[in-house]
């Protein structure tokens, strides 16, 4: 039997899987607390060590994804807001960023003041079509150049202007790294090169420039920004189902939601989004979460109108305790139905936002009507009893004042397993693997 290791560093804990190759199944599974504090690796090797002597694995190769330390926070730099710097928006949202700046036009002093402030590992770059107007890119390129910048560029802009604009920044000692142009034509969306890049920039130069451990093995280690891996196991998933899916992952800070559209006729004519459609993607709610976003569920939920007469007081103490203390664990009855509550409240607001648009710049939003699998991950799903799990998957399929159309015939799941992360984690080197996994663990038929 053929055994890979897959485990994924998270803020809080990381988790190891193994995973039978041949069978395309999980044999063992662990979890250790992520030991930011000290040195990841410890936290890793503990999480591995314990799945792999359960099996008495022997030297299995590892796979390994990372949110430790915040994961990837990204900057967009674009030609114009409507068009190339949302486009670039998207593309760092489907490579598993935080987009935490988007900048459009000419650069002044006072947006490189703003730039620097947010902190970003990673600039990426973009502007104008193959071809057209590249003035506003060579003029952000060469400030950028004047002001010493030292974050590493991704640079997916005009075609035409590439070289030289690479060349440029390379000479001013920027760390820069040149994609296909992200927005090649108007209404044409083209994020695999600068996804692949902005993955690349992360493992060489972000992983290492964390801090998160001494020496150069885990930055060796690591392959993907954990939200990257689980975006390629959502594809993978939806190409072994031949359908479009969405998945709602509800976490301690944010709640990410992916999903996966099958390309039609809504890609062309002239309601067509003139900054492309992203088929494959993934947006991210810094406001949602069960833990340090607490408070935000409960404010969102009162703005989308979704609380109950007098629910709101006691909700808002809850999610204030949980946000006091991030590893609260509820103890009693009470405890898990607010949790349960706040879960399913994150979901719903998330998956609103996502396919009304306002998540994914999208004026159309997203349409999610053929959607035939909604898969539910995150802790506070995959430790509920199924029953409580389906109560909040079922909040969200039944959201009928939502203000988008529902799926028509999309079955609900839980990634009780954590196979996703997995599955995008060995899709590269181990497709028929990835995808038996993925049909297997969340039941794809």
């Amino acid at each position: 039997m053929r055994l890979a290791v897959c485990a994924d560093v998270g803020s809080t804990y990381t988790k190891a899987a193994v995973v039978d190759l041949d069978g395309g199944r999980l044999v063992a599974a662990a979890a250790a607390p992520t030991t930011v504090g000290s040195d990841v690796l410890h936290g890793l090797d503990a999480a591995v060590g314990a799945a792999t002597a359960q099996v008495g694995a022997q030297d299995p190769p590892w796979y390994v994804c990372s949110s430790a330390g915040g994961g990837l926070r990204l900057a967009v730099i674009g030609y114009e807001p409507l068009v190339t710097a949302q486009a670039g928006r998207r593309v760092g949202l489907s490579a598993g960023a935080n987009v935490v700046h988007v900048a459009a036009g000419r650069l002044g002093q006072g947006d490189l003041v703003a730039l620097r402030a947010a902190r970003p590992d990673v600039v990426l770059l973009v502007g104008g079509t193959d071809g057209g107007d590249a003035e506003v890119l060579t003029h952000n390129a060469t400030r950028l150049a004047k002001a010493r910048w030292r974050v590493p560029v991704v640079l997916a802009g005009n075609a035409d202007a590439r070289d030289e604009l690479h060349a440029l920044l390379h000479a001013a000692r920027v760390p820069v790294t040149a994609a296909d142009n992200v927005l090649p034509r108007i209404g044409v969306l083209a994020p695999a090169g600068a996804r692949a890049a902005i993955r690349e920039v992360f493992l060489r130069h972000v992983i290492g420039g964390k801090k998160l451990s001494r020496g150069g093995r885990f930055a060796r280690l690591v392959r993907a920004a954990t939200p990257d891996a689980v975006l390629t196991g959502v594809e993978v998933l939806a190409d072994t189902l031949g359908g479009d899916l969405a998945v709602v992952d509800v976490g301690g800070a944010t709640t990410d939601v992916y999903s996966v559209l099958t390309p039609d006729e809504r890609d062309s004519g002239p309601g067509r989004e003139v900054a492309g459609t992203l088929w494959r993607a993934r947006t991210v709610e810094g406001d949602l979460g069960m833990r340090w976003s607490a408070p935000g569920v409960v404010r969102a939920a009162a703005e989308e109108r979704l609380l109950a007469a007098g629910e709101q007081d006691g909700l808002a103490a809850a999610a204030a305790a949980r946000a006091a203390d991030p590893g609260f664990l509820p103890v009693d009855a009470a405890g898990r139905a607010a949790d349960r509550r706040i879960a399913a409240l994150a979901a719903t607001v998330a998956l609103r936002r996502h396919a009304r648009g306002a998540a994914t710049g999208e004026r159309a939003g997203r349409d999610l009507r053929d959607v035939r699998l909604v898969v539910g991950s995150g802790g506070v799903l995959r430790h509920a009893e199924p029953a409580d799990a389906a109560q909040v998957l079922a909040a969200v399929l039944t959201d009928h004042a939502g203000g988008w159309p529902l799926p028509r015939a999309a079955r609900a799941v839980v990634d009780v397993d954590y196979v996703l992360a997995a599955g995008g984690l060995l899709a590269a080197e181990h497709p028929q693997a990835a995808a038996a996994l993925l049909r297997h663990h969340l039941d794809a038929g």
